[in-house]
């Protein structure tokens, strides 16, 4: 048994091992692609043409080093799940332990007395009573009590063997139940320590790319590409909506949903971001790691990076309405999936080269941007 557990444990190892050098050679390798964008930026600092290019270069990573954010935190929200549900499972296992503990004293109770009245009854004999020449009748009554008594007897201890052979088996649940929490503890810590890598790494990141944005222009000719590239994005996700006309929409949902996430509003529709370029969503600022929920149900059509929205996911709701989550730290759910209302499908962060964690919301009716105010409560 401790043999199996042992060999069972180091392949658990094994395979973690395994898992966290190949993740640690990836951050290894745009580390590297860093250095030489940095130093490459330190030699060109003066030409416009050569930092516009390098900004590309730092966008690129910058995708590389959120994506692996999103991936690692996924795993972490795994694990803790899988730990929440190991954890009411031993729960289980323990009240279930407890119950069955008492119900075999009780039945142990209850044989014994049963043993002692057949012992205290014991100067009947039964041959005896078949060869006497007793009143029949009354010999009838006592074999038939005998006979009572002996089955209740056996069904006593048919009763408490079953209950043994139960108790032994939620033990044996018991510490397999451990087993599993104890490796799925390490591998959390493992998961935890390698997001904490890949959050450094894209700091680092952040930190070059925001000094290549360090003019007005640079930063309004960003939000204008951005722009274009959600602009993209809502068409593609269109056209995919039209495939699946059977949803009723949101027209009759107006100030009956629930924001997508507990926060505060910090950037409200329709309020000036820069230039001439406004807010077509509503920011709410909330803590790294808290979940996202779908407002209303839908299709999953689009879940992936989008530069300047970092990790965005794309609900269609039918007759043309959809919802926009972005700045996830990751994403829960893939396209194709159907979702209901308040399900979780992904997680509060700061990806698209957000300094402070927080949600961007959009609502579009038919492909325009509307209020998220007007929906949600």
């Amino acid at each position: 048994m401790i043999t199996r557990l042992f060999i069972k444990a180091s392949i658990v190892a094994g395979f973690l091992i395994f898992s966290f050098t190949a993740n640690s050679a990836d951050l290894s390798s745009r580390q590297s692609a860093l250095k030489s964008i940095q130093a490459q930026i330190n030699q060109q600092q003066n030409s416009l043409k050569d930092t516009s290019r390098q900004r590309e270069k730092l966008i690129a990573l910058l995708k590389s080093d959120e994506q692996a954010i999103a991936k690692a935190a996924k795993k972490v929200n795994q694990s803790q799940n899988s730990l929440a549900e190991v954890n009411v499972k031993i729960n289980a296992l323990d009240k279930q332990q407890i119950d069955l503990a008492k119900l075999k004293t009780s039945q142990q109770d209850t044989l014994s007395k049963q043993l002692s009245s057949a012992y205290l009854a014991g100067n009947h004999d039964y041959t005896k009573m078949m060869l006497n020449q007793q009143n029949p009748a009354t010999v009838e009554r006592m074999l038939a009590y005998y006979q009572f008594l002996n089955n209740a007897r056996i069904k006593a201890i048919q009763q408490l063997k079953q209950t043994s052979i139960d108790l032994n088996k939620v033990k044996q649940q018991q510490v397999t139940a451990q087993q599993k929490l104890n490796a799925l503890v390490i591998d959390q810590k493992q998961q935890a320590l390698q997001l904490t890598k890949e959050q450094g790494q894209r700091q680092q990141t952040l930190t070059q790319l925001q000094r290549t944005l360090s003019s007005k222009g640079a930063e309004l000719e960003q939000l204008q590409i951005e722009e274009a590239s959600l602009k993209r994005i809502v068409q593609q996700a269109m056209l995919a909506a039209k495939a699946n006309p059977t949803m009723d929409g949101l027209v009759s949902q107006k100030a009956k949903l629930k924001w997508p996430t507990n926060g505060r509003v910090s950037k409200r529709f329709g309020s000036n971001r820069s230039g001439q370029i406004v807010w077509k969503g509503t920011v709410l600022s909330a803590p790294e790691g808290q979940n996202i929920n779908a407002v209303a149900s839908g299709k999953v059509i689009y879940a992936d990076w989008l530069r300047g929205f970092g990790m965005v996911l794309v609900i269609d709701h039918g007759k043309g309405y959809m919802s926009l989550y972005g700045h996830a730290q990751t994403l829960l759910r893939q396209p194709g999936d159907m979702v209901k209302t308040g399900e979780s499908i992904a997680l509060v962060g700061r990806s698209g080269g957000q300094s402070e964690p927080g949600l961007y919301f959009e609502i579009r009716n038919k492909g325009k941007a509307v209020d998220p105010a007007y929906y949600c409560r």
